[in-house]
């Protein structure tokens, strides 16, 4: 009785996190539906040539970013699989992580350091047209942002898929004197070509849903994509029905390519750890390893080259003023307290949908998995489909109707990155938990252990560094992320990545500068520490 009890428990966890998800998407989808009712007619007008032109914008520049980041990202991946005793590589790869923790507007800024109209090769990028450079802003600075972001994200997949390769193959290969050419050919193509499908899936469904990158370089109406058409629909224009039609075509396109990955079986929410050595050998000529030399070589200076502008840009700010100015102090202090909030809440709530697809596991034994085990495994994916701009547009709908919607910013903040976060907090729990659980459910049954006394003495020891781990990636998102204070914010609630981007809009590029340094530098501590902790987890 006391092992069902304790099941029926962990149930009930599951069923409550199921239902504060389909509260806050069901409340974004209320919100919707109810502006589409009272203004059908304004919905539908907003399918005009403007609304084409977005979406046509939206959809190229993915598919021009996706083609620029994963067919280097090939290049790359394979000169790093040959060489697994290059110098430093463990280091490369490493280094190929940092982009995952910083925030897209501190890689925006440092993009603008480096090819904006006043960046450090601006001068070089005038001699070589003969006029004044125009700066990064527009497709070529969401094209280059998003290369940065997604070349090493690309690399680490490709890497990991070559090092599935069986050594057999390599050595068979070796034996019979097969170059570069005929390598390639027959032993990592199949691999590469296996993995391509959903590696591509994976940076399009990224690029699409990009906000803070257009938001930051798109430079106008030419370069603006759904989403951040939704956030000037409704901030801007104050224009709810538009942002109902532009919401609508967004998570269509959105579900789309979700649906797509989950076909290929793509993993949707990428990997920050990354086995940095591989045992096998490889044989490569002087040429070969010249040229792979090169293309790593120029990999690292394209993703060191924003990091090392934003740092410099960051200290050349008067960083002491900053440090003492109430704004960046309340800021910062907001920002930590919504970051803390959002990681409890959204390992609070993963913690709960694992336990109860666990807990519904053991309960079936054998059969078909019932509806609610099914919606315990996926219910964290579930945000994958509607953006965190989705939901926030929709909430900003819906809550206008209440009073004033400003007022309820820090609750959609929190609440809201909290369920983004989820899917990378349940990947982080679900394996130590259902392992704990594979070894200690009869024992604990036996003895009559149930509950707290379960999770104190069983459970916790397992749990305590996937949970740590899941609550710094989660504080790491919250801390940079900027859909939802975007909508919400305002001169009473002001985040970081707010503040920062409020510094940008006045021309205050040095304050910007200095904000940039401080939030990157915290989000990759936590990032580091979240890495660290995953790693060690089986120690």
């Amino acid at each position: 009785m006391r092992t069902g009890q304790t099941i029926d428990r962990r149930v009930t966890a599951g069923v409550v996190a199921l239902a504060a998800i389909a509260i806050l998407l069901g409340g974004a989808v209320a919100g919707l539906l109810t502006e589409a009712a009272s203004n059908w007619a304004g919905a539908v007008a907003a399918f005009d040539g403007y609304m084409a032109r977005v979406v046509r914008f939206t959809l190229w520049q993915a598919a021009l970013s996706t083609i620029l980041s994963v067919l280097p990202a090939i290049a790359v991946a394979r000169a790093l699989s040959r060489h697994p005793a290059f110098p430093g590589r463990g280091l490369i790869l490493r280094l190929f992580a940092v982009p995952l923790a910083l925030p897209a507007i501190v890689a925006a800024l440092g993009v603008l350091a480096l090819y904006g109209r006043a960046g450090y090769f601006a001068g070089i990028f005038s001699s070589l047209s003969g006029q004044a450079w125009p700066g990064a802003y527009g497709l070529s600075g969401i094209l280059v942002a998003h290369v940065f972001f997604n070349l090493p994200l690309a690399t680490r997949l490709f890497v990991e898929a070559l090092d599935t390769v069986p050594a057999d193959q390599w050595r068979l290969a070796s034996q019979l004197g097969m170059r570069a050419g005929p390598s390639f050919r027959f032993v990592e193509w199949p691999v590469i070509r296996a993995a391509l499908p959903g590696v591509a899936g994976l940076v399009f469904m990224l690029c699409i849903t990009s906000f803070t990158i257009v938001l930051t370089l798109g430079g106008g109406p030419r370069a603006t994509t759904l989403e951040v058409a939704i956030y000037q629909a409704l901030r801007f224009d104050f224009d709810p029905a538009r942002a109902v039609a532009l919401t609508a075509l967004q998570i269509l396109l959105t579900a789309i390519v979700v649906a797509v990955l989950a076909r290929l079986g793509a993993n949707a929410v990428g990997d920050a750890n990354l086995s940095v050595a591989s045992p096998r050998v490889r044989d490569a000529t002087p040429t070969e390893t010249l040229l792979n030399s090169l293309v790593i070589a120029l990999a690292l200076l394209f993703v060191a080259g924003p990091m090392l502008a934003t740092v410099l840009a960051g200290l050349q700010a008067d960083l002491g003023r900053l440090a003492g100015e109430s704004a960046v102090l309340k800021a910062t202090a907001t920002s930590l307290v919504l970051a803390i909030l959002s990681a409890l809440l959204a390992a609070l709530l993963s913690l709960s949908l694992v336990m109860a697809r666990r807990a519904l596991q053991l309960q079936r034994r054998a059969g078909q998995r019932t509806l609610l085990e099914r919606l315990t495994d996926t219910g964290a994916g579930f945000v994958l489909v509607v953006p965190s701009i989705v939901i926030g547009a929709g909430w900003f709908i819906l809550l206008r109707y209440t009073g004033n919607v400003f007022l309820l910013a820090p609750v959609m903040v929190v609440t809201v990155n909290a369920v983004m976060a989820m899917p990378f907090a349940v990947r982080a729990i679900r394996p130590a938990y259902d392992a704990a659980s594979e070894r200690h459910e009869k024992l604990c049954a036996l003895l009559g252990i149930a509950g707290r006394d379960r999770f104190r003495l069983i459970d916790w020891p397992a749990l305590r560094r996937p949970l740590f781990t899941a609550l710094a990636f989660a504080m790491a998102l919250s801390l940079g992320d900027l859909g939802v204070i975007a909508l919400f914010g305002s001169d009473a609630v002001q985040t970081l990545p707010y503040l920062l981007l409020a510094r940008m809009g006045s021309y205050r590029t040095a304050d910007a500068a200095g904000l940039a340094l401080l939030l990157g530098l915290l989000c990759l501590a936590l990032m580091t520490l979240a890495d660290r902790l995953g790693r060690n987890r089986y120690d």
